[in-house]
């Protein structure tokens, strides 16, 4: 018989180790990743079973059918199958959101290194213009933006990249200014590293705990604020579906066919729970002593 490996003690395992070993142990967590992995999943793998054309095809005929055998999720005022709406739609919802994010975490690093590791009235130009756009809310900034340029999915992912930007910058600056004078980043300009090597290879690494955090938390913030864009009408424009453009879609008909707003508002309630419970995973992972 093979004899079972012993696990070693918690004092040998690496930061990262034990960074893993926290976030497995939280059970919302781990229901966070299953939830989100299975919409994912579900989302991308949609092409496979249902084709394109079901999204826009429409027949007045069959409009308004409940669930049903035929159409899982019923028909909307169209006769559109609402399966296939939603599963798209949540392509677009989930990409989008992922996109905002890496936009605004790419230029949020920068401002936020830049300002933090240099300083004096560079920090003090940089860090008044986050200010300026932080005093406005993002969804009103980014109705804003919308409006100057018009309907779109791209328009509406540069919009929301903008709006939080600032949140980002803050958060990588703060975490710079706290390991700026560490002796290892003493060390690399001792050897006459440059100051985006540092910044980049140094303390962004060190200090990527908040970061991920922030990141996490913001991408459920994102997808609400991508289905209110589209449940406003200035998000992705009909017919291309998005959760909450579909939402907007039917909402005269919600008061006799719930089904039409349940079942999109059901898939943002459960996305956006699954990321939250996957961020707050990750914040006690990386720093137990704030778990209340």
């Amino acid at each position: 018989m093979l004899k079972k490996k012993n696990k070693k003690p918690l004092s040998e395992y690496s930061s990262w180790e034990l960074i893993g070993y926290r976030f497995k142990k939280n059970k919302l967590a781990m229901l966070g990743v299953f939830m989100l992995s299975a919409i994912i999943i579900i989302t991308l793998l949609a092409p496979l079973f249902i084709p394109y054309e079901k999204v826009i095809e429409q027949n007045v005929r069959q409009k308004l059918q409940g669930p049903s055998a035929q159409h899982i999720f019923g028909t909307d005022e169209l006769g559109r199958d609402m399966l296939a709406r939603v599963l798209y739609g949540g392509r677009i919802s989930l990409l989008c959101g992922i996109a905002i994010i890496v936009i605004a975490f790419i230029f949020g690093a920068i401002i936020g290194g830049i300002a933090g590791f240099i300083g004096g009235k560079v920090d003090t130009i940089l860090m008044r213009i986050v200010d300026a756009l932080m005093a406005v809310p993002p969804a009103l900034l980014a109705m804003a933006i919308i409006t100057a340029l018009g309907n779109g999915v791209f328009n509406l992912v540069i919009a929301l990249a903008i709006a939080q930007i600032p949140r980002f910058a803050r958060t990588v600056r703060s975490s710079v200014l706290t390991l700026r004078n560490m002796e290892y980043v003493e060390a690399a300009k001792c050897y006459g590293s440059s100051s985006m090597r540092i910044i980049l290879k140094h303390i962004l690494p060190n200090g990527i705990g908040p970061i991920v955090v922030a990141a996490t938390l913001t991408l459920g913030a994102v997808i609400l604020s991508i289905s209110s864009m589209g449940y406003l009408g200035l998000g992705v424009a009909s017919p291309t579906p998005e959760w909450g453009t579909i939402i907007s879609e039917n909402k005269i008909n919600i008061r006799y066919y719930p089904y039409l707003g349940l079942i999109p508002g059901l898939c943002i309630m459960f996305t956006v729970m699954a990321v939250n419970f996957i961020g707050d995973g990750l914040r006690d992972a990386f720093d137990p002593k704030s778990k209340n």
